[in-house]
């Protein structure tokens, strides 16, 4: 099956478009400049579309080809509006600060943790060595029905490197002017978060030359997502 059938542009415009869209703070409209700099006349609407349509795809590609994540979970979440509506965004990462799952819920119940952790063990394949999270009660309700063999730290400070995880989500909705839709919001996040796993290198933790080589293997990878 061709993934573009139908698409005037060839698939090298379209997966570089998405590939700039989720992988910088960029605006459709920026997109469209930084094409038409180099002679390729689109829109910013059909770029967005390509996004949509695109992005989902490529990171279902991309999850299905991920290497694993740790054996640790770190869990928080954050509140975010859609709509004047206010909904909470759960986040885990794992400790080499990869996101294992987003999920956004109108609530934050014992009923909400228990759906989120499910799909965490779907992800993962299995249930993880330790989680770590704050003091949310609902965190205790989906551990002890859930995962009761499972290490759950509630240490102060410990989660930051959920909370910090947030940050490049709260810089994009900024730049968005926030979410229009549950769906909208659900849809960029999953493809946000799979971009950002391929291309989380820790650039400040190697050498120079150990980091390109993880940069070839990245492009490659996403390559392969988007042929």
């Amino acid at each position: 099956m061709n993934t573009y059938k139908r698409h005037r542009f060839p698939p090298d415009i379209i997966s570089y478009a998405v590939w700039l869209y989720y992988r910088f703070n960029l605006s459709h409209r920026d997109i469209e400049d930084l094409l038409a700099e180099r002679g390729i006349i689109v829109t910013r609407e059909s770029i967005r579309l390509w996004c949509n349509k695109f992005g989902a795809l490529y990171a279902r590609r991309l999850k299905r080809k991920h290497r694993g994540f740790g054996d640790t979970f770190y869990i928080d979440e954050v509140f975010v509006k859609i709509n004047g509506k206010q909904h909470y965004l759960w986040r885990a990462v794992d400790q080499d600060g990869e996101v294992v799952d987003v999920y956004l819920r109108a609530k934050r119940d014992g009923a909400a943790a228990k759906r989120f952790f499910k799909r965490l063990f779907r992800s993962h394949g299995s249930e993880p060595r330790k989680i770590v999270a704050d003091k949310l009660r609902s965190y205790g309700v989906a551990h002890r029905e859930l995962i009761p063999g499972t290490i759950h730290s509630t240490q102060q400070y410990e989660n930051n490197r959920a909370e910090q995880s947030h940050e490049a989500t709260r810089v994009r909705e900024r730049g968005m002017r926030r979410f229009k839709s549950f769906n909208q919001a659900q849809r960029f996040l999953g493809a946000h978060a799979a971009v950002s796993n391929l291309f989380n290198l820790g650039r400040h933790l190697v050498r120079a030359q150990h980091y390109r080589d993880l940069r070839v293997s990245a492009f490659s990878e996403w390559g392969r997502a988007v042929a």
